[in-house]
């Protein structure tokens, strides 16, 4: 699909993106930094949108990790799985709430998400935020980016240690928070 199929999707189904525009190549960088990839096994992404965490993930992920990725819309799924045919690069069309369903009894290292949890019913949130705490292997990091600093507090009922970073090299300028 191209970029301005994509945009379309993006602008007509705000409400479950949360974005005006996608992820600049900064905040992914941003994002990644704070994550140890090398000997990750299993990897999950919530809100795949159009690849630009995706593409970041797969450059700096080991060849023999698996990166589940979680996406509402069917044409940014279509899309993704056009980009991404690996074997152990699986697209999944479903609502990130259901992960757990999908990853084979895995327990992911690392979860990445640009969910608009801001958007995401109460108790559709909650659950997300429960599944993704219980089922994070060891000290492994839930990274989020977001709009609000508010959301911090919501992380925080759940992981023990919230970190949250600012960069202004997105449109909007974007939070990440860092949740173990």
């Amino acid at each position: 699909m191209d970029k301005s199929l994509l945009h379309k999707e993006l602008f007509s189904n705000i409400k479950t993106t949360g974005a005006i525009t996608f992820s600049s190549k900064a905040l992914v960088s941003k994002m990644l930094s704070y994550a140890e990839l090398k000997g990750a096994k299993t990897i999950v992404e919530l809100g795949g949108g159009d690849g630009s965490i995706t593409r970041g993930i797969v450059e700096k992920m080991d060849k023999d990790a698996d990166l589940y990725v979680f996406e509402i819309s069917q044409k940014f799924c279509d899309s993704l799985k056009k980009e991404f045919p690996q074997n152990n690069i699986h697209i999944i069309c479903d609502s990130a709430s259901n992960f757990d369903n999908h990853i084979n009894g895995s327990k992911p290292d690392v979860i990445f998400s640009s969910l608009p949890f801001s958007l995401i019913p109460k108790e559709e949130r909650e659950k997300i935020y429960s599944v993704s705490s219980q089922k994070l292997n060891g000290q492994g990091p839930f990274i989020q980016i977001c709009y609000s600093y508010l959301l911090k507090f919501q992380f925080a009922k759940h992981f023990s240690k919230v970190k949250a970073s600012w960069t202004l090299k997105n449109f909007p300028p974007a939070f990440i928070m860092v949740c173990n």
